[in-house]
């Protein structure tokens, strides 16, 4: 044997000791160092390979131990190996496998597969060059000894990982080499090791089941790349459609077949094909699905069926557009007698058996919509075929629906409407992932619901009124199973039957009468009070889905607005129930609140409890939380706000809604800036915040300052500002209080408008004090509104805080960060972001005063920032920004009459930004946000040019472009291209100009 420089003496029996899983760590860690040593060696590797040949070791772990230092060499170094020791790796595996043929008992399996993996890698590299033979040498010594041909079939299945799986990801060199390898098969071995395969599925049958399933599973990997015809004929689909007789065998048989229908032939072949599966399925009673109890074997059956169905789905489509008629007829033949079969799937009462047929029942579902539109869609084909074409879908042989699909549709309609109701055992308190596989199967459920409304809406609407009205009528003995998925088929409807903006109960009368009828039976029945959170859940979402149902019948409001109020909705005795009603209450006031001005005093009443803020000390657990609390000041807001009460009970009704608020705000910051522990202090700080909260939420029910002073409530929101901003300078717990004020600020600017402003110096002040990078990074948003909205009014402020806010910001960007901290780089990456934003702002918005009176050096200081984020950080979105703060500054101060000395920093800095940003390394052409910088640093180019004109032109032609060694054929065509008015020219020629500098 080659290469035996080294004994197997000289293997490290201590740190072999390290390989057992139970080992102690220093001898693991041993393990782990000799496994590197012996993958870096040059040759200390042949010991394993040795080992492996003579079957020195016993033990399993360090039998895999072997394998993978193996694997290692053959996978990343096998090109560095000598034809010696590439020939020694060949001679230990086909030695270690003989091994196998003589052992008693075979190895692990977790040994087999590795074996299996070591074997597919010398394979993929050695196959088109050094072993031709690798199949026939294998098959020749393994034979049909059963340990061998496990193996055998191990490693067809770990090429098959290698070279065919499209789920791994493989380099253009990998994909041309794996190419090379199949068609290499396909000339030389295949042929032969099908026939391998069918000497074993007839071999192991009866003795060795596991050994044929594995076959089986190797067959269906492969034939979705060899010729299909070595597969589908009738020898091997004989033997394949005998095995659907074994009970062990059946499964993977099942698989096997899937994976030959799914291939892909010619359509009139493929109807043959699973036709002629079909008939021998049918004859041998695997159509008789309600005689089968073996659920497993159900599912992958239902797979098979499914994957035939879409099958002959395809083979019809393609041919009826390729206008082959008598085939497409034989096809759509072939696919309405599967249907029967479908619905026996479909409505089985296991879940996974059903959802596995779904994608065919859509697809059918398809055809039947697509057949009454074809005609729109023909192809055109001589005059001959065009008229048997239109002669075919003008027969009555395809209509619009013919009796049998009419009833194929109702029977579909059926086992939905049957396979959308909750099982018993469906835990609603604390939903697993059992519950959580039944929504998923709902939501396909719901896809074929959609589909079926589209195929013939009549129907589906005509088969919910029924389900529907008979439920509601029984509803006080009916299951809530019944009567959940009754309500559920209705809310349904709203989707599968759309209507412009929810404009359900006007158009056409025959569909908004069926659902008006319904809504009406549904809101008047009683059954809001079912007690079931999935029937009290789906009648308040049904509700609100058809909130416009009341605005054709509002006298129905009454009734409906108690269960929204009572045990029933916000008083529910789940938390589940009353945390949704909370939501849909204000989406329902939301839309009806026009007619219930007659209600506003009383519902506010009702809700009052609900509306308190709940103290951290408190200890009982409140009917509703923070979150859902929000929607009910939100809602208390919109019935104040638009209600028809004059403007001083408005005022009234709002400062009572707000100062239990603000009377518990000021007690609270007390508490909390005396409070020494940190958990009691989170605590109160949590509570301060929801108070804040739920103040700037009652404001949603304004849209502007109009809207707040028409109704009198101007004085109670400043109240509320006056209350909230002293929290502040509070010592504890910065970030959540300042993150709640801020977001009142925001609010407040636009509802108060200018009132906001005599408090926003004091404020901006608190907030600019012992600043972290999140705190600057959502403070910046709140100025950048105020310089938006107020310009010229705030100039003055602004100019007073400009340079604090920026020094702020430079301290937080210059403090030192760990390395590797990305959560850190982020935050200073995004209040860099932050930062120029900002300074767009205040350019865009003609505030350049603001800018121009920080004194010459801040004025300096603040230029290079923003010619550093354009050149130096890649991150091309703060790199846009700054290049659109550079041309607005350019066009503000870079004419005759602008800024002292700024032509000067135009030539000595913007301009070199505008050429050496764009020749960066990681400056990506490729990435489309970093061709936006492009353009835009292209038209800081061209707003120089309009500004200092044939002066900028000939700077760059004798000083700029000369010192970056660019030709002066480039020079003058640059400076060309920027002489034309079209700014789009400039942009592409840039990009052409820098991917060429780049090369």
């Amino acid at each position: 044997m080659a290469c035996q420089s080294v004994s197997i003496i000289n293997m490290d029996e201590q740190a072999l000791l390290g390989l057992n899983p139970n080992a102690d760590a220093c001898y693991r860690q041993k393990a782990m160092v000799y496994f590197e040593q012996l993958k870096e060696s040059q040759d200390a590797w042949e010991v394993c390979a040795e080992a492996l040949a003579k079957g020195i070791y016993s033990d399993d772990h360090v039998k895999f131990f072997c394998f993978q230092v193996l694997e290692h060499q053959i996978k990343y170094r096998h090109g560095g190996l000598s034809p010696a020791q590439q020939q020694l790796i060949r001679e230990t595996l086909m030695k270690w496998l003989q091994g196998q043929l003589m052992n008693s008992q075979p190895e692990k399996p977790f040994i087999r597969n590795k074996a299996a993996q070591v074997f597919a890698l010398t394979f993929v590299m050695e196959y088109l060059t050094h072993w031709p033979k690798f199949f026939f040498d294998l098959l020749s010594l393994v034979g049909l000894n059963p340990h061998g041909v496990d193996v055998y079939l191990r490693t067809l299945m770990a090429i098959d990982a290698e070279v065919v799986d499209r789920d791994i990801l493989h380099s253009p060199e990998e994909v041309r080499r794996n190419t090379l390898i199949k068609d290499g098969m396909r000339e030389q071995v295949i042929p032969s090791l099908v026939e391998s395969w069918y000497q074993i599925l007839g071999a192991y049958q009866q003795s060795h089941p596991e050994i044929t399933c594995q076959c089986l599973e190797v067959v269906g990997a492969y034939v979705s790349w060899i010729d299909l015809n070595l597969i589908a004929n009738d020898r091997f689909v004989n033997l394949l459609l005998s095995q659907m007789s074994v009970e062990d065998l059946r499964e993977e048989a099942c698989d096997c077949l899937f994976e030959i229908v799914n291939k892909g032939m010619d359509p009139t072949d493929k109807t043959k094909l699973v036709e002629s599966l079909c008939q021998v399925l049918q004859s041998a009673g695997f159509f008789n699905v309600d005689q089968e109890e073996d659920v497993d074997f159900l599912a992958k059956f239902s797979r098979l069926v499914n994957g035939m169905g879409q099958s002959l789905v395809l083979s019809w489509t393609k041919l009826a557009k390729g206008g082959d008629v008598k085939a497409a007829a034989e096809a759509l033949r072939a696919l309405e007698t599967k249907v029967p079969l479908l619905l026996q799937l479909l409505v089985h009462d296991d879940d996974d058996i059903s959802a596995n047929i779904v994608g065919f029942c859509y697809d059918y579902l398809n055809v039947l919509k697509q057949g009454s539109e074809w005609q729109s869609h023909m192809p055109q084909v001589g005059r001959g075929g065009q008229e048997a074409i239109e002669e075919y879908w003008d027969s009555d042989k395809f209509p619009l629906l013919t009796d049998q699909q009419k009833t194929h549709v109702e029977d579909i309609m059926l086992a939905v409407m049957k396979k959308l109701t909750y099982d018993e055992e469906y835990n609603f308190d604390n939903e697993g992932e059992d519950e959580a596989m039944f929504v998923e199967y709902r939501k396909q459920l719901k896809m074929l619901l959609d589909r079926l409304a589209q195929v013939s809406p009549d129907l589906l609407l005509e088969a919910v009124g029924r389900v529907f009205n008979n439920t509601i009528q029984r509803w006080q003995t009916a299951s809530f199973m019944e009567v959940e998925v009754a309500i559920r088929l209705l809310y349904m409807l709203g989707e599968a039957l759309p209507a412009s903006h929810g404009a359900h109960f006007s158009g056409d009368t025959a569909k908004t009468s069926a659902l008006q009828d319904m809504m009406r039976t549904l809101v008047s029945s009683g059954l809001s009070g079912y007690q079931h959170t999935s029937v009290s859940l789906e009648f308040f979402e049904t509700v609100v889905r058809y909130d416009k149902f009341f605005l054709v019948e509002p006298q129905h409001i009454p009734n409906v607005l108690m269960s929204f109020l009572d045990h029933r909705g916000l008083r529910h005795s789940s938390p589940k129930v009353r945390s949704r009603v909370a939501y849909l209450f204000s989406r329902f006031v939301k839309t009806l609140h026009k007619h219930m001005n007659s209600f506003i005093e009383d519902i506010l009443s009702r809700i009052q409890d609900l509306l308190e803020l709940a103290p951290p000390e408190n200890g009982f657990p409140a009917l509703l939380t923070s979150d859902d609390q929000l929607f009910i000041f939100e809602t208390a807001g919109v019935l104040i706000v638009h209600g028809e009460s004059p403007a001083e009970r408005k005022q009234a009704l709002m400062r009572s809604l707000l100062t239990p608020l603000t009377d518990a705000f000021r007690l609270l910051l007390a508490k909390l800036a005396s409070e020494r522990e940190e958990e009691r202090q989170a605590a109160l700080a949590d509570c301060l915040s929801h108070a804040v909260g739920f103040a700037s939420r009652t404001s949603k029910a304004f849209s502007n300052k109009q809207t707040v002073k028409q109704c009198g409530c101007t004085e109670v929101y400043r109240d509320c500002l006056q209350t909230f901003l002293p929290a502040l300078s509070c010592p504890v717990q910065r970030g959540s209080l300042r993150s709640a004020v801020r977001s009142f600020l925001h609010r407040m600017i636009i509802c108060l408008e200018e009132e906001v402003l005599p408090f926003v110096p004091a404020a901006s002040e608190h907030m600019l004090k012992d600043c972290e990078a999140k705190d600057l990074q959502e403070f910046i948003p709140l100025i950048s509104q105020i310089t938006a909205k107020f310009k010229d009014q705030v100039s003055p402020f602004l100019q007073q805080v400009f340079m604090p806010l920026v020094l702020a910001i430079f301290e937080v960007l210059c403090r030192p960060a760990e390395d590797n901290d990305q959560a850190a780089a982020l935050e200073k990456q995004m209040l860099r972001r932050s930062y120029f934003t900002f300074i767009q702002t205040i350019t865009s918005s003609g505030m350049n005063e603001v800018l121009a009176n920080q004194g010459v050096e801040n004025v300096e200081r603040v230029l290079f920032t923003i010619i550093q984020g354009a050149v130096d950080f890649p991150d091309p979105i703060a790199q846009k920004t700054c290049f659109i703060i550079l041309s607005k500054l350019v066009e503000l101060w870079g004419g005759k009459d602008g800024m002292a000395g700024f032509p000067d920093f135009i030539y000595k800095h913007i301009v070199p930004a505008c050429f050496l940003a764009p020749l960066k390394p990681s400056f990506d052409l490729t990435d489309a946000q970093t061709v936006l910088t492009l353009s835009e640093c292209a038209l800081t180019l061209k707003m120089i040019h309009l500004r200092r004109g044939p002066e900028f032109i000939q700077y760059l032609q004798q000083e700029y472009l000369p010192s970056l060694q660019v030709s002066p054929d480039i020079t003058q065509e640059v400076c060309q291209v920027l002489q034309q008015p079209d700014a789009k020219v400039l942009k592409n020629y840039m990009k052409a100009f820098f991917q060429r500098a780049k090369l």
